[in-house]
């Protein structure tokens, strides 16, 4: 009886792996949605779109990006959140994904209620000031500010984004005050700095051809270590111990989704990140492709949901929904 036991739970077992394998060479039997919850046009979409068309080609089916814009992407995260946990409703995260959490009562747990499947990349502020101002460096921008309150203000695409946070969270740990001046997008903000009419920014590495020109002081990125594409530029850490800040990408779905379709994805877009073209083309946009397992995201959800949260409160930042 024991042995006949033994040889059911063997077979079992073998059904269980046969039918998981199955299950996996059947996926997907129809186009994957991959949401975006930002309009078309923006780095998040060009992200999603990059890889999607790698992997349609892996996939053998069409992952269509469907943009879903509102509530500073709380929308389009509600819509893949609550989708069946298929692997065929994916999502596309940008680090302000985590920032909700401390600007929004969001209908969903950013960290419990997803599964995450692998961080495309992450990418540096860049802390830009127009020439007309004599800083030409975050010691200076500190010593400057602390002189004249106020004085400087300062440009973000947005109440909440990640450059409005990382910018307040410069200002409390280093005690600079500084003036918010809030735009609908990252164009007419980099306009206004180019204009001289608002003095400082942290934008992205796409402003480098205008400080290359002239047209903008670059003094420090905001990473925990020197861009290797930029290593002669300071990070703010250097002069602000412990200060980070870093915009990133990565790809999750609703809880639940299997196991096999989690490492299919991850497997793929390591892969694909790993190609010459895909590291030229986020080397385009200055974004360092990372990868790795599924805990990468996690970690990063995690660290900055806490680290927001924080800023949110101490700075008493405050969005309309």
């Amino acid at each position: 009886m024991y042995l006949l036991r033994i040889a059911g739970l063997a077979a079992l077992l073998a059904l269980a792996v046969v039918s998981g394998n199955a299950f996996a060479q059947k996926y997907p039997t129809k186009p994957v949605r991959l949401v975006v919850p930002f309009a078309p046009g923006g780095g998040s979409d060009i992200m999603a779109r990059v890889t999607a068309q790698k992997m349609s080609e892996v996939l053998g089916q069409s992952v269509v990006v469907d943009n879903r814009a509102g509530g500073g992407g709380t929308m389009g995260a509600e819509v893949a959140v609550r989708a069946a946990p298929d692997g065929y409703t994916l999502l596309l995260i940008p680090g302000s994904y985590a920032a909700n959490a401390a600007l929004y009562k969001l209908p969903y747990d950013p960290v419990t209620d997803i599964q995450p499947i692998i961080l495309l990349g992450e990418a540096p502020f860049l802390v830009t000031l127009h020439p007309s101002i004599p800083i030409k460096s975050v010691q200076e921008l500190i010593a400057y500010n602390k002189a004249n309150p106020g004085k400087l203000n300062y440009a973000t695409p947005g109440t909440g984004g990640t450059n409005h946070l990382a910018t307040e969270l410069f200002i409390l740990m280093s005690g600079a005050k500084m003036t918010h001046v809030p735009y609908k997008g990252s164009g007419p903000a980099l306009n206004d700095v180019l204009g001289g009419q608002v003095q400082v920014f942290f934008g992205t590495l796409s402003a480098l051809p205008h400080v290359r020109s002239g047209r903008l002081r670059a003094i420090a990125v905001s990473t925990a270590k020197r861009v290797a594409s930029l290593p002669d530029m300071p990070t703010i850490g250097e002069t602000v111990p412990g200060y980070e800040a870093v915009g990133w990408w990565g790809f999750c779905g609703p809880k639940g989704v299997p196991d096999d379709i989690v490492r299919l994805w991850n497997r793929e877009v390591n892969r694909i990140l790993q190609t010459e073209d895909m590291k030229k083309r986020l080397e385009a946009d200055s974004v360092e492709p990372v990868g790795r397992g599924p805990e990468q995201l996690l970690n990063a959800i995690k660290r900055d949901v806490e680290k927001w949260k924080r800023v949110v409160k101490e700075a008493k930042i405050t969005v309309t929904s």
